[in-house]
């Protein structure tokens, strides 16, 4: 989702307003993901990791979970609150922080790795790959990656997304054809790929767990107000009942790039 636009017109994207529903509805990378990202040296036990816009935190979760010493940084509050929520849950000690990816405030070469996942295009493109470079040790690494669904190869996920439209005209993340470039535009010259894979697989949903994924989109949640929500919800249970059956998948296109600056 490289290419998709970073505003939806006039509307505010606020991605605090859908923590709640993309904690507990949005599905995590696959075991694969990270199976993957470990075959490449990342995650890995002792390892020093940071999340940009870490959201409500499921790559740090997990890369914890596996034994890296984690910190996670975001601008939305209440993305913050839920991810520090799950990791005491979890019993996880992930330093989570609320601040910018352009200035986390960290220190110089603290990190063998940054990673950022489905945020990239939110950033200031220069201050941020600037912070990126000045928090990796030598020989550290930067992970993009992304998990989304495939509108032009899965009917559900297509019809969900008309109806989005239908209640937010403006959502500019429709329609994604799938298509990964072979290195992020806004990094070319600043960092060298050095791995990365794109994979598809089917991810199981529920009409329930569809429509709260669904919420959780950018689109909605994040952009709509609560009785916008609240009526773009029951249209959406309505559609699911005339197109699905009670169990049903949506195809998702995971996509990984790991990439080491290059000096300035």
């Amino acid at each position: 989702m490289l290419n998709v636009s970073s505003r939806d017109g006039d509307r505010e994207i606020d991605w605090g307003r859908t923590s709640g529903d993309y904690a507990e509805w949005r599905p995590d990378y696959p075991a694969k993901f990270y199976d993957r990202l470990a075959e490449q040296g990342i995650g890995l036990p002792g390892q020093r990791i940071l999340d940009l816009g870490t959201g409500v935190g499921f790559l740090a979760l997990n890369f914890a979970r596996q034994g890296a010493i984690v910190t996670g940084v975001d601008v939305a509050e209440g993305q913050i609150v839920q991810a520090c929520e799950t990791a005491r849950g979890e019993g996880l000690n992930i330093d989570f922080r609320i601040a910018p990816a352009e200035e986390t405030g960290l220190p110089d070469d603290a990190f063998d790795v940054v990673t950022a996942s489905q945020c990239w295009i939110y950033f200031d493109h220069q201050r941020a790959i600037a912070e990126v470079k000045r928090l990796l040790r030598p020989d550290g690494v930067l992970m993009l990656c992304h998990f989304c669904w495939l509108p032009r190869a899965d009917a559900v996920a297509q019809t969900s997304e008309q109806l989005v439209l239908k209640h937010n005209p403006d959502w500019s993340a429709s329609d994604w054809s799938g298509e990964i470039p072979e290195m992020p535009a806004s990094l070319a010259g600043h960092f060298d790929k050095v791995e990365g894979f794109v994979f598809d697989t089917p991810v199981p949903f529920t009409r329930e767990g569809w429509r709260g994924r669904i919420r959780a989109c950018r689109g909605v949640g994040a952009a709509l107000s609560v009785p916008e929500v609240e009526t773009f919800d029951r249209e959406h249970a309505e559609l699911l009942e005339e197109i699905t059956t009670p169990e049903f998948t949506v195809l998702h296109r995971v996509d990984c790039f790991i990439m080491k600056p290059i000096e300035d």
